[in-house]
């Protein structure tokens, strides 16, 4: 199936690892061209090379912390700047520290606000101009399933990460007479050295070994296996091409059917 991202310009937020590498790896692989941004330049230029051998396409990396305003002006314009427009806009951050509710500080969850939700906000009111100057654009959230089904010991990601999604269905709403389309993605267990981490947390707070922690875990997993980044990205690219046309205001689960709600 031809997707119709070939030229396409598609601006990835924390692209240079998991989810988000994997993302922008599968775009430019459909022919669009990439920017990527995240605050490590090192690691950043080296996804950079790994996204251009694997798609063959004009990819920019740039530096920066999407959490704050300017920085997120920054990299947007700077990939309208090298490729002429904008397209498809997926945000994405790493997830907040885990924790349980009285772990946590004010000052956790104000950095938590910041880095989950602030960058999506920061992000969009960036790329939305760019988008309805080019007639129209994608513009797709990576959240989480905590969003519909809280997990342990995540109380930042499970309360702020659902805001996202409010901001993403709003959008849809008000961006929809502008040809913009809003979505959601929420990946489920997916091995990225995210998940590895929360394992690694669950096995401290836990005191039993990783492998307990893990057979637990896939366990609830109705597939019996944790994701790939790869068939993750596959349901964010159709999102973000011409075959998802009318397609907008979704909260997409990809969690190997983890989540027991109907809907």
């Amino acid at each position: 199936m031809d997707l119709g991202l070939r030229d396409k310009v598609a601006l990835v937020a924390a692209g240079s690892a998991g989810l988000g590498l994997a993302v922008a790896t599968e775009l430019a692989r459909e022919g669009a061209r990439v920017a990527i941004c995240g605050r490590d330049a090192t690691r950043l230029a080296a996804a950079a090379d790994a996204i251009r051998d694997a798609g063959g396409q004009e990819v920019l990396a740039v530096a920066a912390d999407v959490a704050q305003s300017v920085d997120a002006k920054r990299f947007v314009d700077e990939a309208a700047s090298r490729f002429g427009r904008v397209d498809i806009l997926v945000t994405n951050a790493g997830g907040p520290p885990s924790g349980e509710f009285l772990d946590l500080d004010e000052e956790a969850w104000r950095k938590g606000v910041d880095l989950t939700l602030l960058s999506a906000v920061n992000l969009c009111y960036a790329a939305v101009p760019h988008m309805r100057q080019a007639g129209g654009g994608r513009i797709i959230a990576i959240t989480s399933v905590s969003v519909k089904q809280p997990l342990r010991n995540l109380t930042l990601s499970n309360s702020i990460r659902a805001a996202v999604v409010g901001l993403t269905k709003t959008l849809s709403i008000e961006l929809a007479p502008h040809n913009i389309l809003v979505n959601s993605v929420l990946p489920g267990w997916t091995r990225t050295q995210r998940v590895d981490e929360l394992m690694a947390a669950r096995t401290a707070k836990q005191g039993v070994a990783r492998e307990q922690v893990e057979a637990g875990i896939v366990g609830d997993i109705p597939l019996k296996r944790m994701g790939e980044p790869e068939e993750f990205a596959a349901v964010v690219a159709f999102l973000a091409s011409e075959r998802a046309s009318y397609v907008t205001g979704v909260a997409i689960p990809v969690d190997g059917g983890s989540i027991r709600t109907p809907f």
